[in-house]
């Protein structure tokens, strides 16, 4: 049942197709009816079902009895109705594609090493307008209302979790994605789609729960985020130390500080974490090896080539 659910919330998002499955149904039921009825095999009435929902009424085939003639009604009233909206949804999406492309409104793409953010969810759209001051190209591929993005961010209107939509967004000319969703289902969905389509691309996941952060690790994602995690561990340390909050927050959210992430110099390989704290520019937060990120505080490691660093600079307002 639960399949059910969800391939019907898929199919509902595209109103050409809920008509034609509509209308697809209402045919199947009136051709099962109408061979019960009139006594006859279901690929004959079926024959009946397409010619009369079509409007051709050849007349070869008709009903010989009460039954057989409401249910030709109800196959009359139903399907017809919906397979002339069908077409005319359809005439207009093609009408509409004609236009924008005489109008030129069917633009090149010209994007290079931009941000494409899949999905939609809160989260995502506190963060656009951040992304946006940062001078960054941003793309986002939701199923939401245009309104809900801001101006300057592209929008591609379709469903995430379709590769034939995430290709659309030139992922193997971006620089990095971004994955989000209203469920971890679709989280999982399209990173898999994703990771499909460009193996390389570097991608970080917002999910909901640390097991699909953990199982996403496990297809290759390198940077998840566990959303109710992270909140729970900055809520109880705030308990035990009240302005946890406020540090982050000043860290992460203050325009005069910038929290970068960068390979480390060949100058320092081979030295401990502590040395290069005392020659380094700035504040060396700690260093990232195998993906781990480590601070120094209970050790004092020893940056390796491969390793990245984590510091903290001032930044020049204007």
């Amino acid at each position: 049942m639960t399949i059910f659910i969800v391939l019907w919330k898929k199919i509902r998002k595209h109103q050409i197709l809920v008509l034609f499955v509509m209308a697809f149904l209402c045919m199947i039921a009136g051709a099962g009816l109408f061979a019960i009825t009139q006594h006859t095999s279901f690929f004959i009435a079926l024959y009946w079902a397409v010619t009369t929902a079509t409007t051709v009424g050849y007349g070869d085939i008709t009903p010989h009895n009460t039954a057989g003639r409401v249910i030709a009604m109800g196959v009359m009233l139903t399907t017809i109705p919906l397979m002339g909206a069908v077409f005319a949804a359809w005439a207009a999406v093609l009408a509409s594609i004609h236009i924008r492309r005489a109008l030129g409104l069917e633009k090149v793409w010209d994007h290079q090493g931009h941000l494409v953010v899949y999905g939609f969810s809160p989260t995502v759209a506190h963060m656009l307008d951040e992304l946006i001051s940062e001078k960054s190209s941003v793309i986002v591929v939701a199923d939401v209302h245009p309104g809900s993005v801001p101006e300057g961010i592209r929008l591609i209107a379709g469903d995430a979790t379709n590769p034939q939509v995430l290709a659309k967004s030139h992922p193997e000319t971006a620089r990095q994605a971004l994955i989000s969703g209203s469920t971890d289902g679709e989280v999982l969905l399209t990173a898999i789609a994703l990771k499909h389509l460009v193996p390389k691309l570097p991608i970080m996941a917002i999910t909901q729960s640390a097991k699909v952060a953990e199982a996403l690790k496990d297809l290759g994602v390198e940077h998840t985020v566990a959303a109710d995690n992270l909140l729970g561990q900055t809520v109880a340390k705030s308990l035990e130390t009240p302005h946890a909050a406020d540090l982050l927050l000043s860290l992460l959210g203050s325009d005069r500080y910038a929290l970068t992430e960068h390979a480390v110099d060949s100058q320092w390989v081979g030295q401990p974490l502590s040395q290069v704290r005392h020659s380094y520019p700035g504040m060396l937060l700690g260093i990232v090896h195998k993906q781990q990120v480590i601070l120094g505080v209970e050790q004092d490691p020893v940056v390796q080539a491969d390793d990245n660093v984590l510091f903290l600079t001032a930044t020049k307002l204007q």
